[in-house]
């Protein structure tokens, strides 16, 4: 009877400890191909005429915002506190990030995608293969049993396993959106980059960054919460609550992933650009 059971205890640990890897795994590979959905999208047809719209109104802007910078250089220029350097830098800026607005916030997310997925997938195949962490795991649930671990508690610890899952899980649905509205809103940008104003299209480019680094991070925080949940509960448990934490975080730090920071200072820009360019049609009429 004892030999039954010290059986039974060990083959029902190891396939609880195989199960328990699957999950990480699928939930690694589940997180990665949702990532790469986001992505995908910007090869559909729509998403990449939406983008096209948004570069057209870049570089319109972007040439509405040069010209306006002449007007300001030759207006400074009677005064003697124009520079050709600044003016022309200012230029050069502005080319620059009107050409790529539309391609290098696709592309690092497409990179921060790619790297999640080979991280976790990395983490969760060491996981499998380390005869000691699984030892531990075992140990670790052994020791959980003869304390005696209340049922209450078990169900505590699942529900908030799944809060942090499915918080996850809708943070990476709509971050594909979230790319494409930051897009969108950084074309209005362009008419203050030539001539000077870098502010908001700094903010912008932090934006950037921020999702991507989120879209890294989340995921990547959340499967390291499973691995360490097998052997410590709570320990594991605030590191899957802490993934959903991470936007917060980077946004305390410059790094706000969201559109709304933003957003006054887009609509002061986008009023600014249609405001001179009346002044200027009127006075070229006139």
């Amino acid at each position: 009877m004892f030999i039954w059971d010290f059986t039974a205890d060990l083959v029902l640990g190891q396939i609880i400890d195989w199960l328990y890897q699957q999950l990480i795994a699928f939930l690694g590979d589940f997180f990665s191909m949702m990532g790469n959905m986001g992505a995908d999208m910007f090869h559909m047809a729509w998403v990449q005429a939406i983008v096209r719209f948004f570069s057209y109104l870049g570089w319109a802007l972007y040439g509405t915002g040069l010209l306006v910078a002449m007007f300001e250089y030759a207006i400074e220029a009677q005064s003697g506190r124009a520079s050709v350097r600044d003016t022309a830098l200012n230029a050069i800026k502005g080319f620059m990030a009107v050409s790529l607005f539309t391609i290098v916030p696709v592309e690092l997310y497409k990179l921060s995608i790619t790297l999640q997925g080979t991280f976790t997938s990395g983490i969760s195949n060491l996981m499998g293969s380390s005869g000691t962490l699984k030892e531990k795991s075992l140990e670790a649930l052994a020791n959980v049993g003869r304390v005696g671990l209340s049922p209450l508690i078990g169900i505590f610890c699942i529900l908030l396993m799944g809060y942090a899952v499915i918080k996850v899980f809708f943070a990476n649905l709509k971050r594909g959106g979230i790319l494409l509205i930051q897009i969108a809103v950084g074309s209005l940008y362009m008419f203050s980059v030539p001539r000077g104003y870098m502010d908001g299209f700094v903010s912008w480019s932090k934006q950037v960054v921020g999702l991507c680094l989120t879209a890294f991070l989340q995921a990547t925080i959340l499967i390291a919460g499973l691995l360490v949940f097998n052997q410590n509960l709570l320990l594991g448990l605030g590191l899957m609550l802490a993934s959903s934490e991470i936007p917060r975080i980077a946004g305390q730090f410059g790094l706000d992933t969201s559109t709304k920071a933003n957003f006054m200072s887009t609509v002061y820009a986008a009023q600014s650009a249609v405001n001179i360019t009346r002044t200027i049609v009127k006075g070229v009429a006139k």
